[in-house]
């Protein structure tokens, strides 16, 4: 599987139209059985609501959402096509609704939870999952922190060193840059220190906002 984005966390974020209460709550979930616990905790916590709207979308592809008594196509789906525009999977929201007394009509209830779901992924920031190749590496003492600037200037993650008779040195790279590491770092120290590729693993990488 290629990059894919996820939220970076939970996010949480309320918007008012017309005295209703939109609560948008976001959580990064890795399988359908995660999705309805979260969706189950949000009940709980706002079983007093007039509405709780919810939708899911995993990176394998499965989705689901409920309008949860709203009129049908006016909140599960728009709050799921939030997640789609905007690319973002492995993801879980519930919107909370609590009744203000004024009727918004089918079309400002898709504005209402799509700006709650909207909301609530900005509060949740968004994180890249991507294939990093975890990687180790020997060097002398004298060579290790002209090593350690070179993968840091490579983007690499999680660098650590192990010290006895040579440093042993673990890092992760990101997918495809191994081969070019291994070619500055034998220019680096005329071939002392020689880079072994050890597997790969996801993991994510927060995003800018």
């Amino acid at each position: 599987m290629g990059d894919y984005i996820i939220p970076a966390g939970y996010g949480e974020a309320e918007y008012i139209d017309k005295k209703s209460r939109f609560i948008g709550q976001v959580e990064h979930v890795e399988s359908e059985s995660e999705a309805m616990a979260f969706v189950e905790r949000v009940r709980c916590k706002h079983e007093d609501a007039t509405h709780n709207v919810w939708a899911y979308i995993l990176s394998g592809g499965a989705m689901r959402w409920s309008d949860d008594g709203e009129p049908g196509g006016t909140s599960g789906q728009p709050t799921l096509n939030v997640f789609r525009r905007a690319g973002v999977c492995d993801v879980c929201c519930v919107v909370t609704r609590y009744f203000g007394g004024i009727l918004l009509g089918s079309g400002g209830l898709v504005r209402a939870y799509s700006k709650a779901a909207a909301l609530a992924l900005e509060a949740a920031g968004r994180a890249r999952m991507a294939e990093w190749e975890r990687v180790e590496l020997m060097c002398s003492y004298s060579q290790y922190e002209r090593v350690r600037r070179l993968l840091e200037g490579s983007g690499a993650a999680d660098i650590e060193g192990s010290f006895g008779e040579f440093v042993a040195v673990a890092a992760l790279l990101p997918a495809g840059a191994a081969g070019e590491m291994e070619r500055r770092l034998s220019d680096m120290t005329a071939g002392a220190a020689q880079l072994a590729v050890k597997g790969s693993v996801f993991r994510p990488q927060k995003m800018e906002a």
